[in-house]
């Protein structure tokens, strides 16, 4: 399975300056994001060098893992941290009813309407894609 990648700046909180500090490090890809940020050494040197909380670039390497889904991206891996999936290997772990109700529960909880939830199907698609990933690492 081909792993997705996107540009650092459609990455769900990163901003374009912070898009731009990264580029000059050589980082312009979730992909490399989340290659480079593989080590907890490398998260905090990366965190000292853009002068921001470790939190920041936790946070983005998680949704930089969870972009290279092809059916998750940066479109729905913002979605995915907020209910509490932190990782790849996570997502493949879920069933699909299970993570569906919970991301269902907060796009009401948060939206107020339930409308742009992501689907049963989708949702299922996700674990699927995943695991393949967690098979071929």
């Amino acid at each position: 399975m081909a792993i997705s990648a996107y540009r650092l700046d459609q990455l769900p909180g990163l901003s374009p300056t912070q898009a731009h500090n990264m580029a000059q490090l050589g980082l312009t890809s979730t992909d490399q994001l989340r290659r480079y940020g593989a080590s907890a050494a490398r998260r905090q040197n990366l965190a000292q060098k853009m002068q921001v909380p470790l939190r920041y670039v936790t946070k983005w390497v998680i949704l930089a893992d969870l972009a290279q889904v092809p059916g998750v991206g940066c479109q729905f891996n913002g979605l995915l941290l907020h209910a509490g999936i932190m990782s790849v290997a996570q997502l493949a772990e879920c069933t699909a009813q299970g993570l569906y109700t919970r991301l269902r529960r907060l796009h009401v909880a948060t939206l107020q309407r339930n409308d742009l939830c992501p689907s049963a199907d989708q949702v299922n698609l996700w674990i699927q894609q995943a695991k393949a990933i967690v098979r071929e690492a």
